[in-house]
């Protein structure tokens, strides 16, 4: 049978990895040596082979000698053949059925849904625990295909596939823990809950970026499809637009992680209401958005709820408020503090017999005051001495010595006394 045009994975792997262009031995089985073939063969006697290969963006569109690649590969684990041309799922079989301790293939963007994978192929995929399918165009047919011939998949990425709906497979996958399916058009919670259906022990959903609109699930049947579950991703779900999708990812009884950003719901929030709100009304989870939730953010948060909600109207308060009212009781509204600094104050100001009531700008200088009380003890600003009695001091009062001084900075406020002398009394 004539090989496929172009380069093939034995060709590019004797390039990357020659003694010229990877001269130095990385771990154990590398150096692999093979001896020539009579016929003689195209390669160096001698690769120096990591157990992690990649290969991406290198253009490959077939395999080459089998021979060759089991003579290479045997010690090889991980491969990334991401971006290349493959699109002959017999190529991809030739090439993996020939590296026997693979347990990561990484086919992201190659054109593999020109060509249909029949399960004598799939079966040579049988030892992969993570699979990559990124941007492949594969077929809900091509995936049900391998989940039949994968008994230790673990992790399936499906990304960028384009996919607006969900086929659900024959035959249940009890292995698969990890689902990444970003970057699709899963808009319609039916076909979210086909996944629960296919993979039952699923404890990591990664669906951001998708258009997924309301949850239209009992809590009951939520709970039995995903009965696994410990985290989700729904970021930038941008069709949630109520608190009660929220709500209802209480059903999930073993949930522990949730990713929550760039949905419309959470938009008119601050970033602290945010977080306080969704933690209140999550009590299950100890991580949000990559953070962990300590105890103590746990109780703020909760009793942040209780007083965000209390004056709304009955029938507007969720039900989660009653909750927490139960566990702390009805809390007193925060009191509201002024943290800002004082701009003025009204003071006595003391010059010889008289006693005249000012409002003085604290932003101002010593010297800025001075000239300012000019006029009113008729001295020059050279002439003047400042005194400040702060009304509470025990110590009598202070010399304003510091022409630069911000008035600010001496504490005054309303019904403290400055006094001025003359220099030349």
């Amino acid at each position: 049978m004539d090989q496929p045009s172009g380069r093939s994975f034995m060709q590019v792997l004797c390039e990357k990895y020659s003694p010229e262009n990877f001269p130095y031995r990385r771990g154990p089985g590398m150096g692999v040596h093979v001896p020539a073939t009579p016929q003689g063969s195209p390669m160096k006697d001698r690769l120096n082979l990591p157990s992690v290969l990649v290969l991406n963006s290198c253009g490959i569109t077939c395999a080459g000698d089998e021979n060759e690649i089991a003579a290479f590969c045997a010690h090889v684990f991980e491969l990334d053949l991401s971006d290349n041309k493959l699109e002959d799922w017999h190529e991809v079989s030739k090439i993996v059925s020939n590296v026997p301790h693979l347990e990561f293939l990484n086919l992201s963007s190659n054109p593999l849904s020109l060509s249909v994978l029949e399960r004598s192929c799939a079966g040579s995929f049988a030892g992969v625990r993570k699979l990559v399918l990124n941007n492949s165009k594969a077929s809900w047919e091509t995936v049900h295909t391998i989940l039949q011939e994968l008994p230790d998949l673990e992790e399936l990425f499906l990304c960028l596939n384009d996919y607006e709906t969900v086929s659900c497979s024959p035959v249940c996958c009890q292995s698969l823990k990890l689902l990444h399916i970003t970057d699709n058009n899963l808009q319609d919670w039916t076909e979210i809950r086909k996944l629960g259906i296919m993979f039952p022990s699923l404890d990591t959903l990664i669906l951001a970026n998708n258009n997924l609109t309301t949850i239209e699930e009992s809590e009951d049947s939520l709970a039995r499809l995903f009965p696994n579950l410990r985290s989700i991703n729904l970021h930038k779900s941008a069709g949630l637009h109520c608190w009660e999708d929220i709500d209802k990812l209480n059903s999930f009884p073993k949930l522990e992680e949730v990713k929550l950003l760039g949905i419309p719901l959470l938009q008119s929030y601050t970033t602290e209401e945010r977080r306080k709100l969704l933690i209140a009304r999550l009590p299950s989870i100890t991580k949000l958005n990559g953070s962990i939730v300590a105890d103590g953010e746990r109780e703020d948060s909760e009793r942040f709820f209780i007083r965000y909600y209390m004056e709304f109207p009955e029938e507007e308060v969720p039900f989660r408020y009653h909750e927490l009212v139960t566990k702390y009781g009805k809390l007193e509204p925060l009191a509201v503090v002024d943290l800002r600094p004082q701009s003025s104050a009204k003071v006595e100001v003391h010059f010889q017999d008289k006693v005249e009531e000012m409002s003085i700008r604290l932003d101002q200088t010593v010297a800025e005051l001075k000239k300012h009380l000019k006029t009113v003890v008729q001295l020059s600003t050279s002439n003047m001495l400042l005194f400040y009695l702060d009304q509470e001091a025990p110590f009598g009062p202070e010399e304003m010595k510091y022409s630069s001084r911000a008035l600010h900075s001496y504490g005054i406020r309303d019904g403290d006394k400055i006094f001025v002398e003359s220099r030349m009394k």
